[in-house]
């Protein structure tokens, strides 16, 4: 450490994990270990910018998440909820006194940072843990994981419960497999489906997702799986002259802190498409996917089950399903790397999310197993699509 040579000691700093420092300065400023020589490629993007992209990329969703928190704590308020005891309930009086959009977001934003903090907390203390028994750098990756395992949680999750499926998915779904690069399954929808199952009647009850006590409400997709919102003789276009699916379009309703606003969402999906960051054919396959399940079971129709019926218009600006499609889905590690498998790949996620919300009455959101099942058959698509194009080219050869 204390030689004349520079990368002598660069290499030494790193050879003892020492890499806190570094990555810290890396994470603001510039990569501590900028690639050198004539083999190199020189390009701009890295695994830090490729992150920080991705969040700005969640921000308006983020943003908008916050003000419907703080709206939805005023309607629920006003409609004979009462306001939570305890940290906020001076807040909850500046609600009620101030409607604005800066009251709204403050409020959001007041519940929205534990959650957080915390997932950000407990994704960094296993990244730590395992970059230093690996001897390896820390990654920017945990950011965007716990960027969005905040984002698709209800807002009322205890922050124990946070810290509990943020461990499982880190550890289980990404660590034990190598860490960064190395996973195959999603690790945000990893911890969420652990808290769907391990604790069911605490994460998935509806009270959880607004943070007064004595809510009663429920999400469009949990009405539209009870039969309170009719689509018998309803054409998939008539949702452009409903106001309901305006304000399900807008974000307007009840749900987890980043996925209701559909618009927002393809705001910062569509950017991140266009810096090429996430694949479009895989974004494309799954609303193909969506729209031609739909439509068939609109087609086949039921009496007993109203879900028959709900047209791929309402689909789509429901549940987690915009979310899932834009920034799960296009996950770069656990999504295909072939052309041909990104639209096999994305279309069973779609023909998958409408299959599981339709068939199965008591799980009303189906994203996060579709994601998660399909992120299982991303290698076998792209072994698939190699063998084929081995086999076209030794028959196109003669061999």
């Amino acid at each position: 450490m204390s030689g004349s040579n520079p990368k002598k000691r660069q290499e030494a700093y790193y050879a003892h994990g020492n890499s806190m420092k570094a990555f810290m300065r890396s994470l603001f400023v510039a990569h501590a270990r900028p690639t050198s020589g004539k083999v190199h490629i020189r390009d701009g993007i890295d695994v830090k910018r490729t992150m920080w992209v991705v969040m700005w990329c969640l921000v308006p969703a983020m943003l908008f998440g916050l003000y419907n928190q703080g709206l939805q704590a005023q309607i629920a308020i006003a409609g004979g909820a009462e306001a939570a005891n305890g940290l906020f309930t001076a807040l909850f009086g500046e609600l009620n006194a101030d409607s604005g959009v800066l009251a709204m977001l403050t409020y959001g934003a007041c519940l929205f940072l534990p959650i957080y903090v915390t997932a950000l907390a407990v994704n960094l203390f296993w990244e730590i843990v395992f970059a230093r028994a690996r001897g390896q750098e820390l990654h920017e990756g945990f950011l965007v994981t716990s960027m969005l395992f905040a984002l698709i949680l209800p807002i009322s999750t205890p922050l124990w419960m946070v810290a509990l499926g943020v461990t499982f998915g880190v550890v289980m779904a990404k660590e034990v497999f190598g860490g960064l690069g190395c996973n195959f399954l999603n690790p945000a929808l990893a911890g969420l489906a652990f808290l769907y199952f391990a604790y069911p009647t605490v994460f998935a009850a509806p009270e959880q997702l607004v943070a007064v006590d004595g809510y009663t409400g429920a999400t469009d997709l949990a009405l539209a799986a009870k039969g309170k919102l009719a689509f018998a003789d309803y054409a998939w276009y008539q949702a452009f002259t409903d106001s309901a699916w305006w304000d399900a379009f807008l974000g307007l309703t009840p749900g987890a802190i980043g996925e209701t606003s559909t618009l927002a969402l393809l705001i910062g999906g569509g950017l991140l498409m266009l810096s090429s960051l996430s694949s479009w054919r895989i974004v494309a396959g799954v609303f193909v996917g969506m729209v031609a399940t739909a439509t068939l079971f609109n087609v086949i129709g039921s009496d007993s089950n109203p879900m028959f019926a709900m047209p791929w218009t309402w689909h789509l600006v429901t549940g987690g399903f915009a979310i899932g499609m834009l920034f799960m889905a296009t996950d770069p590690v656990t999504s295909t790397y072939t052309r041909k498998g990104r639209w096999a790949y994305g279309i069973l996620i779609g023909f998958m999310v409408v299959l599981v919300r339709v068939v199965n009455p008591k799980m009303a959101e189906g994203m996060m197993l579709a994601i998660l099942f399909s992120n299982l058959w991303a290698p076998i698509f792209d072994y698939l699509v190699a063998r084929a194009n081995i086999k076209r080219r030794l028959s196109r050869n003669g061999i």
